[in-house]
């Protein structure tokens, strides 16, 4: 991503309450990771920024200013930034256009699920409205993305999952997987290589300590993930944990 000035042709009405200004694709990259950063805990600070989109300290440091400036997020230097209504509204919209491409080019097109992230992120800043309206019909109107992921609706609200990180779950917890992390192709991958993907059922086996793998059944298939993948994993747990026996026993 480049935020550098901004490209006059990439940029669009800011006609949410509390916007002021014509918001660019750059600020909409900026927005959608402040929101990410939100949700993923902790204060979003302007080092975090940098490390989500991959940009030097003095860049992120600029464009907060400006978005601050036009009330799209409230930066306190001692406790981070904070996306205002309207820089949430802004964000929401842009993950909204970004999760309907990636259903339409996997259903529609039939691009592998590896491959939509990537696409849909050069293509979430130009939907139009009109576009936004027909991919939504013809899919249906789905609440959900190919990872599992929400989209948001029209007014802004998120289907409601109640998950949580395969890493997290203890030993004999069983569920389905509901969301798989997209940010990166190759562990995507890896784990539909694996079987696991929406809809899978897992079975935690056993946890190694100190961040070490997590061994799980999958069907009639035990598999060991490192840590850092056992993370990207979601699940819908089915209830109390079950006592854990080996495949095969």
């Amino acid at each position: 991503m480049n935020d550098s000035a901004p490209d006059s042709d990439n940029q669009r009405p800011a006609d949410r309450p509390g916007a002021v200004t014509r918001v660019t694709s750059a600020m909409e990259d900026y927005l959608k990771a402040a929101y990410r950063l939100e949700q993923d805990g902790g204060a979003v600070t302007t080092l975090r920024l940098a490390e989500e989109l991959g940009l030097s300290g003095p860049s992120v440091t600029n464009m907060v200013k400006r978005l601050d400036e036009l009330k799209l997020v409230v930066h306190n230097r001692y406790h981070g930034i904070a996306l205002t209504a309207a820089g949430k509204s802004v964000a929401l919209e842009v993950i909204r256009h970004h999760r309907l491409l990636e259903l339409y080019l996997s259903e529609a097109l039939g691009f592998n699920l590896d491959q939509v992230h990537a696409e849909a992120e050069r293509l979430e800043h130009h939907v139009s409205e009109e576009l936004e309206a027909r991919m939504e019909q013809v899919l249906g109107f789905p609440r959900f993305d190919p990872h599992g992921d929400p989209i948001p609706g029209r007014d802004g609200e998120l289907p409601r999952i109640d998950d949580n990180a395969l890493d997290s779950l203890a030993v004999g917890e069983a569920g389905r997987v509901s969301r798989v992390s997209d940010r990166d192709p190759e562990r995507l991958r890896y784990l539909f290589g694996l079987g696991i993907k929406p809809g899978s059922h897992i079975r935690v086996i056993e946890c190694m300590p100190f961040e070490g793998p997590v061994r799980v059944q999958i069907d009639d298939n035990e598999q060991l993930l490192p840590y850092s993948v056992a993370q990207l994993v979601r699940v819908e747990t089915d209830g109390e944990p079950l006592p854990a026996n080996p495949v095969g026993t």
